[in-house]
C-alpha cells in the first residue's frame, strides 16, 4: 500500500503527518470514512503548504453504503455517511475560502436502486463466443481468442467483438438477455457520444434496476483465484460484490484476521472472503441515464454566474473548471 507523489519527498511528508494511506478502508468490505478523511487531510495539507492554482480532490465515502444499502436517505447509516462526508467538505471549503479560491462540487453520477446482476459474459460463454484457458484447474478469460467478450462497468457493458462475422449474432443475443434495456451499435454509440475507438463494437445498457457482472465462468469451482478477493486490477470488469464479506463465512473478523496473520508470517495467502453467489446483496448502482434527472449527476458552484443555464454536458466540464480558475 502506498501513494505516488511529485515531488517524491511529498510521499514521506504525508506519511509522516497522516500515516500510511488506508487502502483497506478505501475499497472493499472494510471501506469507510477513514480513507476520505485521509484524502481530505492530505488535500488541505497540500493547499496550505504548496498553494496550488487548481486543486482536485475526491471523497469516495458515499460510494460505499449507497451501493451496499441502496439510496434510501432515511436509512440511519446513510444519514451518518452524509454527516461524515459533510464535515470533511466543510473543512475543505473553509480552507479554499481562506485562500480566496472558487469552489466546485461535482458528482458525475447518482446511485439508484437495483435488484440483481446481469451475467452478460456467461451468456456470451454459453453461446460459444467466449474462450477461456485452464490454468491449474481455474479458468482465465482469453479475451484475444474470444469472438466476443464484455467489460462490465456498473450499468454499462462495453462489448468487444473480435469476429466481425458474429457481430449481428452478438447484438441479437444481448438484446434478448433478461435485464438489458438496449444495445448500442455504431449509430447508437454516436448518438450517445460513445463512438470512441476503444468503446467496443457494441455497448449494452441495463434496465434501471439491474447492473452487469463480469462473471464468465459457469462453475464456481473453476472461478479464477482473484474472483473471491478484492482485486480491481485483474478482474475484467467492475465488481461491487467486493464491498461485502461472503455471508457464508460465519466469523468474518476471524477469517480476515487469520489470513492477514499468515501473510505477515510470509505465507502467500489470498484474502478470499468475497462471495460468488449473492449478487443480490448489491442494492445501488449507476451508469445508465437516470429516469429522473434529479437522481443523476450534479454540479454545485460557489460562483453562480459561471454556471450555464440548464444542464451541463460532461464534455463541457473542463471549460467550466477553467472559468472558475481564470475568470475572476
Amino acid at each position: 500500500m502506498g501513494l505516488y507523489s511529485y515531488p517524491a519527498a511529498l510521499h514521506d511528508e504525508l506519511d509522516e503527518k497522516l500515516g500510511q494511506f488506508p487502502l483497506f478502508k478505501f475499497w472493499g468490505p472494510l471501506a469507510d470514512i477513514t480513507s476520505s478523511r485521509w484524502i481530505s487531510d492530505a488535500t488541505r495539507h497540500v493547499m496550505n503548504t504548496r498553494h496550488p492554482t487548481l486543486t482536485l480532490t475526491y471523497l469516495p465515502h458515499l460510494d460505499y453504503n449507497l451501493q451496499r444499502l441502496g439510496p434510501d436517505l432515511q436509512h440511519p447509516k446513510i444519514q451518518s455517511d452524509l454527516q461524515e462526508v459533510d464535515e470533511l467538505c466543510g473543512q475543505l471549503i473553509e480552507t479554499a475560502d481562506a485562500q480566496g479560491h472558487n469552489i466546485i462540487v461535482v458528482s458525475e453520477y447518482g446511485i439508484t436502486p437495483v435488484t440483481d446482476a446481469i451475467h452478460i459474459n456467461r451468456a456470451l460463454r454459453q453461446a460459444g463466443l467466449i474462450q477461456v484457458r485452464n490454468e491449474q484447474g481455474r479458468e482465465q478469460l482469453d479475451a484475444g481468442a474470444s469472438d466476443a467478450f464484455a467489460v462490465a462497468d456498473h450499468q454499462i457493458a462495453h462489448v468487444y467483438v473480435n469476429n466481425p462475422d458474429r457481430l449481428n449474432e452478438t447484438r441479437l443475443l444481448l438484446e434478448q438477455l433478461d435485464g438489458v434495456e438496449q444495445v448500442l451499435d455504431e449509430a447508437g454509440k454516436k448518438s450517445w457520444g460513445l463512438d470512441h475507438e476503444r468503446s467496443g463494437e457494441l455497448v449494452a445498457v441495463s434496465k434501471a434496476d439491474r447492473w452487469f457482472s463480469y462473471y464468465y465462468w459457469l462453475d464456481d469451482a473453476r472461478a479464477p483465484d482473484y474472483a473471491r478477493t478484492v482485486d480491481i486490477h485483474r478482474k475484467p470488469g467492475y465488481d461491487p460484490v467486493e464491498l461485502f464479506i461472503d455471508p457464508d463465512i460465519k466469523l468474518p473478523t476471524l477469517a480476515v484476521g487469520s489470513r492477514l496473520v499468515r501473510r505477515k508470517l510470509g505465507f502467500r495467502t489470498l484474502l478470499d472472503v468475497i462471495s460468488l453467489k449473492d449478487t443480490q446483496q448489491v442494492k445501488g448502482s449507476h451508469g445508465r441515464p437516470t429516469d429522473d434527472s434529479d437522481h443523476g449527476p450534479l454540479v454545485i458552484s460557489s460562483e453562480a454566474n459561471l454556471l450555464p443555464a440548464g444542464e451541463i454536458r460532461s464534455t463541457d466540464f473542463k471549460e467550466l473548471v477553467l472559468k472558475h480558475v481564470f475568470d475572476k
